[in-house]
């Protein structure tokens, strides 16, 4: 059995929201589809501007009375302030969980079964694991670093808003949303569908997060990815050996094709498409 590991997130943050009109009101605006969500189950999605970027991201858990948004601690206040804007008049309450519910991630081993707790996949990718919602650390279980779920992400390929993309500047496809279940192209309108549905359809996402790996330690992020000393992204995590960057699909190609290095700061790359995903390089005759 493979070991068992938790890590507490301790950046995030969970929002009730609640009321009679609670669904109808987050399906309208989500880029997830609620009605998918089973009783005491989760999705992954989120919320766009008009432009259709990513603005907030977050899971979505079901519960009796509601729902849960698990998102990023730092944008809670704001991510109030968006929702109490749209809400209107309907019949929909915010409440912000300051503390009284701690996140964790586990993965490893078998789904654990714990009293007190709301346990849910991570439904962006099954290896991800589970996210555990509950007031104290369960017993039993080996903690987790940081630094470790860091690796454990980075190692599956998986981005992670606010770190491998930033909120406001990236398109749910550069985000791989399309790909890990971020969002639904067969449910209705919500924010920014129209901009999003087009991409889709049209495949028109010219960067995407890639994986990428070395003989050598990845440099830092932030730090760009020349081709022939053009820059072609930007490394967006690392860990060790393995890293996600964001990357114009076409220049890496055509650097594959044509076996040139793919650097960054002096540092030769190699760079694969996640193993789960499902998109491909683009064509040789498309790139520029």
């Amino acid at each position: 059995m493979d070991e068992q590991y938790i890590c507490e997130l301790d950046k995030r943050k969970l929002v009730k929201v609640g009321g009679s009109e609670a669904e109808s009101f987050l399906q309208g605006i989500l880029t997830c589809d609620l009605e998918k969500i089973p009783p005491s189950g989760a999705g992954f999605g989120g919320l766009l501007s008009p432009q259709g970027k990513i603005l907030f991201d977050f899971f979505v858990i079901r519960e009796s009375s509601g729902f849960l948004l698990d998102t990023n601690a730092e944008q809670v206040d704001e991510l109030v302030r968006r929702l109490t804007f749209y809400r209107l008049r309907a019949d929909v309450t915010l409440e912000v969980f300051d503390g009284k519910i701690r996140v964790f991630a586990i993965w490893g081993g078998e789904i654990p079964s714990l009293e007190e707790a709301i346990i849910v996949s991570d439904t962006r990718l099954k290896d991800m694991g589970w996210r555990i919602y509950t007031k104290s650390m369960p017993a039993g279980m080996k903690p987790a670093s940081h630094a470790v779920y860091h690796a454990h992400r980075v190692k599956l390929g998986v981005p992670e808003g606010g770190t491998d993309y930033q909120y406001g500047n990236a398109f749910p496809h550069e985000a791989l949303y399309d790909q890990t279940g971020g969002v639904d192209f067969s449910k209705g309108c919500y924010i920014g569908q129209e901009v999003v549905s087009r991409m889709h359809h049209r495949g028109t996402a010219r960067k995407r997060i890639i994986q990428i790996g070395s003989e050598d330690m990845i440099p830092e992020p932030g730090t760009k990815i020349t081709i022939s000393g053009k820059i072609a992204g930007e490394i967006t995590s690392s860990s060790g050996s393995m890293g996600l960057a964001i990357l114009r699909l076409d220049h890496i190609c055509q650097a594959i094709s044509g076996g040139k290095a793919i650097l960054a700061d002096g540092v030769t790359l190699v760079v694969q498409i996640q193993s789960w995903a499902t998109f491909d390089w683009p064509a040789i005759q498309q790139a520029e």
